[in-house]
């Protein structure tokens, strides 16, 4: 009998709901069964038969390239698309995946006066080594503060006073500090993450301006916390953000690459107000200084008292130190510690089944705890690590 078809019907089509294919064994069956349907219903087409062998080669030839097309088909969208499909789409909106960096700090220097450093190189209290800058020269002060630069990729965290050991020995250089913690780096950015910051980026034209700016700087490499404040008034208000102006403030990122987005999305005869002033180059050579607050740290102690129960363990008390840490370092900048929403993390989040927590009290150093919200300046950012949460049992 003569084979009459139209199609096949194994390729990949596209409707309403998006592009699918038949799967492999779907089109190995219909392939057997077409050849059936030529040489015979009693054709031996198992897998160690030549026949079958074939039809299996190109059963997966079909399947290969429908394969093909939906990658080719979902590589035009970003909530699809991987790799460098997901980088070629996200540059319309003018963005590009962020590389790998690294973990800076400043550092403060002390010595005698007119030492010079030369690619000197600084250690954590873990060990890692940290960059200076090739030539450092302590001022007339005795002190000269400078940026650090970790080497080692990714998010390396040094709290305030890590960064304490002289790795590279000079005459007249006699101690250094960091007197607050780094900006932690970040690995190659994945996939997820840029799509993220797509999604964020594509929303900027509908939201205010400030808004805007804050999004916009939410897309910068290796910010990693922000908060914007607009005085729109006549008179400077109670954060002493002066008339007419906006207050950026910013953890991570590099400065010009801030400033620059904040003078280019702020709207004409609007002041900026900070403590970090970088001046800004526009296209027409005229250069204005543009100001911004980088966040001050604060760090939250915590102490926790509770009763163990059956199943307690040490371990646990590591999960909780881990989970009220990094409660606090989510709290955005400017806002207060609620010392009730602690008791979330501290029960592991409804998992804390063994033990029945009798006091938790918070502060601003591990001398002054008290049941009290903390409250924290406009510019200033809440942080912890799991060595500053203390677990008392009784």
């Amino acid at each position: 009998m003569m084979l009459n078809l139209d199609t096949l019907g194994l390729s990949a089509s596209v409707d309403a709901h998006g592009i699918s294919a038949p799967d492999y064994q779907t089109i190995l069956s219909s392939l057997t069964a077409f050849f059936r349907q030529i040489y015979g219903e009693d054709a031996y087409l198992e897998p160690d038969s030549k026949d079958g062998q074939w039809i299996a080669v190109i059963a997966l030839a079909i399947h290969d390239a429908n394969n093909m097309a939906i990658a080719v088909f979902n590589s035009f969208s970003p909530a699809t698309a991987q790799g460098r499909a997901l980088e070629n789409n996200v540059k319309i909106n003018g963005i590009t995946k962020n590389a790998a960096s690294q973990s800076t700090a400043d550092v403060v220097i002390t010595g005698q006066v007119g030492t010079q450093i030369t690619n000197g190189v600084v250690r954590d209290t873990t060990g890692i080594s940290w960059s200076l800058p090739s030539s450092v020269v302590i001022g007339a002060s005795g002190q000269v503060t400078v940026t650090a630069t970790c080497q080692a990729i990714g998010a390396v965290i040094a709290l305030p006073g890590d960064l304490s050991v002289i790795g590279s020995p000079t005459r007249g250089w006699q101690a250094v500090t960091n007197p607050q913690a780094a900006s932690p780096g970040q690995p190659v950015e994945s996939d997820a993450e840029l799509r993220i910051r797509q999604a964020r980026s594509v929303s900027l034209p509908s939201r205010t301006v400030l808004e805007g700016i804050i999004g916009a700087i939410a897309t910068l490499p290796n910010v990693e916390r922000y908060r914007g404040y607009e005085n729109d008034t006549s008179t400077t208000d109670s954060n002493g953000i002066p008339s007419h102006s906006i207050a950026i403030v910013v953890d991570g990122g590099d400065d010009r690459q801030i400033a620059k987005t904040i003078a280019t999305k702020k709207t004409p005869g609007t002041g900026t107000y900070g403590t970090t002033v970088v001046p800004v180059t526009d296209q027409y050579g005229i250069t204005r200084s543009v100001s911004f607050f980088r966040k001050t740290s604060v760090p939250i102690y915590v102490r926790v008292t509770l009763k163990p129960l059956v199943g307690y363990t040490t371990n646990i008390a590591e999960q909780m130190k881990s989970a009220i840490a990094d409660y606090i370092n989510g709290v955005a900048i400017g806002d207060p510690v609620l010392l009730h929403r602690l008791f979330v993390p501290a029960n592991l989040n409804g998992e804390g089944r063994v033990y029945d927590l009798s006091d938790l009290q918070i502060g601003k150093s591990s001398s002054a705890l008290a049941a009290a919200n903390i409250n924290v300046t406009f510019n200033q950012a809440v942080t912890c690590s799991a060595a500053n949460v203390t677990v008392v049992t009784i």
